[in-house]
């Protein structure tokens, strides 16, 4: 389903003035509670008058912000800084004050991914160092499944529509559940970005806001008012009842991308430190890369067959992949595949303690409409191996799925192997799947051999990523009409 793109806010349509102060805050660095997700909150703001008066602070309000961690970091929607995007002024957020007015803050664009919209501002000065009621969300590269329910958070004038409001912005907080995952182009050309959708509306002036899981309350995307489809009839399964509205959601995964590829540290429940302990535990017994965040890859809409796409890359001391080789693939599925690995990070290797860069093998595969055991396809691929001495771990032979048994579902699974020096799986660990997905994918996956990872010319323990991208036939779509056209 295509969702339909509509513009939230008309950034200089609504000019509010500031007259209470946010909640206060909650001890950081643990699953947020509502004072700690309300005291992360800050709305995106322009100044129009510097000098408070009377009244409170003069600004043009646009959206929502969230804090990531101490250094005053914060993450948006990108869409939301489309009126600076071109030299258009100076950013700034809305700071709480304990027993003082809130304050306005400038707030510098450090990174920004137009493709995939998000982006990253840092508060200047610091208000963690300061006299401000301020904390940070940790966040989350785990996908909840669908039907896992969600909550929000937003701060936004009370009459957006009013340009010369004097009322103060209004805390709002939803409670939703996740009714399926959509992949769309937030910008014309570019690449894909998958959004899920929540069974709750989202209004005018919320982007930007963070969604959090309600069970960790670690961020898991950021609301993208600009796709939305209401009315729509979008169900997580064919049985749901009919959702008469929706709200989408950018996958925090592509927040996480770019503070990677910045450097800037994010903290999950556990804490940075745990992370990295956990890190160089592994290091110290493998020089395998972990994956930390991966998304799939939509099926070609234009493709009527399947295909398989194979990968040799690089994992840097960063965690990012470079030098991404083709050992085997075609058009269109060799590009949506490009595009979905270009926002991956790991964990990188590790090897006397510290970071080193490492090869890793990477297939998507793409199967032609579902088929039954009787027929399903095995591939050789051992012929395009080439004899080089740097490599990850690459399939020789690999098997198609089954189809599940109703030929409905449609998505992905994502499972991480672990090969040794004589090409054997030693264990293999599901990434990201669904319930009805990922049996056939594991029992398939435990057919492939592999070709062993090599190092220096000689053989060794490596790691391969596996994505099973699952479309529905097209006699289960035919059947699946049916029903909602009686």
């Amino acid at each position: 389903m295509r969702l339909h793109r509509k513009l939230v806010l008309n950034p200089l349509a609504a000019i509010a003035f500031l007259a209470t102060a946010l909640a206060p805050p909650a001890a950081p660095g643990t699953p947020a509670d509502d004072a700690a997700l309300a005291s992360a909150l800050c709305p995106i703001v322009y100044p129009v008058d510097p000098s408070p008066t009377a009244k409170g602070l003069q600004y043009i309000f646009f959206g929502n912000a969230f804090f990531i961690n101490k250094q005053g970091y914060l993450l948006t929607a990108a869409h939301v800084l489309s009126a600076f995007r071109n030299g258009g002024g100076q950013p700034h957020i809305l700071v709480d004050r304990p027993m003082a007015p809130p304050q306005m803050l400038p707030a510098e664009l450090v990174a920004v991914d137009w493709e995939h919209d998000v982006a990253v501002l840092r508060a200047t000065p610091n208000p963690f160092e300061g006299k401000y009621s301020v904390s940070f969300l940790p966040l989350t590269p785990e996908r909840p499944l669908p039907g896992a329910s969600v909550l929000a958070s937003a701060l936004r004038p009370a009459r957006i529509r009013n340009p010369h409001t004097f009322e103060a912005p209004v805390k709002e907080r939803f409670d939703a559940r996740i009714l399926n995952y959509q992949f769309t182009q937030e910008e014309k050309g570019a690449g894909d970005t998958e959004l899920f959708l929540f069974s709750h509306e989202v209004l005018l002036g919320q982007s930007g806001a963070p969604v959090l899981s309600a069970d960790s309350r670690e961020v898991v995307g950021f609301v993208d008012g600009r796709w939305l489809h209401p009315g729509a009839a979008a169900s997580a399964t064919p049985d749901e009842p009919l959702t008469p509205t929706l709200g989408a959601a950018v996958r925090i995964h592509y927040g996480i991308a770019l503070l990677q590829e910045k450097g800037i540290a994010w903290q999950d429940a556990l804490g940075a430190s745990a992370r990295r302990q956990v890190s160089e535990d592994q290091g110290k017994n493998s020089s395998i890369p972990q994956p930390l965040s991966l998304v799939a890859a939509p099926f070609p809409a234009q493709s009527l067959s399947g295909g398989e796409v194979i990968f040799d890359a690089l994992v840097n001391a960063s965690g990012q992949l470079e030098d991404i080789k083709v050992v085997q693939g075609e058009s269109p599925f060799r590009e949506k595949a490009v595009s979905a690995m270009r926002t991956w990070t790991f964990q990188p290797a590790h090897a006397d303690g510290r970071a080193v860069e490492a090869r890793i093998g990477i297939t998507f595969q793409f199967p032609q409409t579902y088929l039954p055991a009787s027929t399903r396809r095995a591939h050789s691929h051992e012929e395009r191996l080439e004899n080089s001495p740097e490599r990850g771990a690459l399939p020789v032979v690999t098997v198609e799925p089954d189809s599940p048994p109703d030929g409905t579902a449609e998505g992905s699974v994502i499972l991480f192997d672990l090969v040794d020096s004589q090409g054997h799986i030693t264990s293999t660990q599901e990434l990201d799947g669904s319930n009805s997905l990922t049996p056939a994918a594991e029992a398939a996956a435990r057919q492939w051999q592999f070709a062993p990872g090599r190092h220096g010319g000689t053989e060794t323990d490596s790691a391969a990523v596996v994505v099973f991208m699952f479309r529905r036939t097209a006699a289960a779509g035919n059947l699946d009409s049916g029903k909602k056209s009686r």
